[in-house]
């Protein structure tokens, strides 16, 4: 089983937040036409929860209408809903590799992660990764990789992340710009099924530096820079404002928006798409697709977490390893 007909990996995330009850959510939801593999500890799933314990995702297509595929993994501790448990660290790695491990064997169709939380897995396990994003790199062999932000209304591109907005002049530059530009048209090609990518390049400064009036990175390199990738063959537009980048018409002008740092590009998405916002790694060698919100220990094991941004998650993948 290869391809689109395989099923997904989906990664069970940290335990003890909502990922194992949004997944089974998500299961009753997709059961007929987007069939997924959870990889995780059974013990941590809702009660009552129908699954089939499976040792290849090969089995999936044969108990996913009537039951949850699961392919168990052992972890150390129980998971008290709210309090991440160190002793399970180990373990909430462990599904991550085993979900990249069956993609990269042709078992899985596309890499689908639940949230993790960090801290657990510091404490319990030494992770040296910033992150799901720097791990999977890792484990693809050292990919250099992007983070998208999608939904049905809008892609955006940070082209930096989790740093304090003091440090992004110095850290934005223009090789990083420009990697970070090349990749993301590459996957809009390979992933997206976009033969030829339209991207917008949002300026650093307000009014995109209103010529120099506030700010000077856009006449010092982002415009020649830009003109540059133009005369390479990247169909790239800008420096655009930002203020003036988002709104129904400007979006039907590009397919994807790289901006130049977290909050440019996470507060228009999230302001539009809220709960159908997908987080897609670009650069991969492989389909990776997350729910765009975190473990929300506030609210996991109440019954008021909601599966809408898992379940795109899941039908993204799905939409991706099937070329449409």
């Amino acid at each position: 089983m290869t391809g689109p007909k395989a099923p997904i990996a989906l990664s069970c995330g940290e335990p003890a937040g909502i990922g194992p009850e949004i997944a089974a959510l998500a299961w009753m939801e997709l059961r007929q036409d987007c069939p997924f593999v959870w990889i995780g500890d059974p013990r941590h799933l809702p009660a009552g929860v129908p699954i089939t314990e499976i040792s290849d995702p090969s089995q999936a297509a044969s108990v996913v209408a009537k039951s949850m595929p699961v392919l168990p993994l052992s972890f150390a501790g129980n998971a008290e809903k709210g309090v991440a448990d160190p002793r399970n660290a180990a373990g909430v790695i462990r599904a991550i590799e085993t979900a990249v491990d069956l993609v990269q064997d042709g078992k899985a169709s596309a890499v689908c992660t639940a949230p993790i939380h960090k801290k657990a897995l510091i404490d319990g396990a030494g992770f040296a990764f910033p992150g799901h994003t720097e791990f999977l790199a890792h484990l693809a062999g050292g990919s250099q990789v992007v983070m998208m932000l999608a939904s049905p209304q809008l892609r955006v591109v940070p082209a930096t992340i989790h740093i304090a907005l003091s440090e992004v002049p110095k850290k934005l530059t223009p090789d990083l710009l420009r990697n970070v530009t090349a990749i993301t048209a590459e996957g809009l090609k390979t992933q997206f099924s976009i033969p030829s990518p339209r991207i917008a390049i949002a300026g650093l400064n307000p009014h995109a530096g209103e010529g120099g009036a506030m700010g000077q990175e856009e006449l010092d390199w982002i415009t020649d820079l830009i003109r540059t990738l133009r005369g390479e063959g990247l169909d790239v537009t800008g420096p655009h404002p930002a203020d003036t980048l988002f709104h129904a018409a400007a979006r039907k002008s590009y397919d994807a928006a790289i901006c130049m740092y977290h909050d440019q590009a996470l507060i228009p998405i999230k302001t539009l798409d809220f709960d159908r916002g997908v987080n897609v790694t670009l650069g991969l060698p492989f389909i990776r697709t997350s729910p765009d919100h975190g473990t929300a220990f506030d609210i996991a094991g109440t019954g008021k977490a909601s599966p809408f941004s898992l379940i795109e998650a899941l039908l993204l993948a799905r939409s991706m390893a099937a070329g449409s």
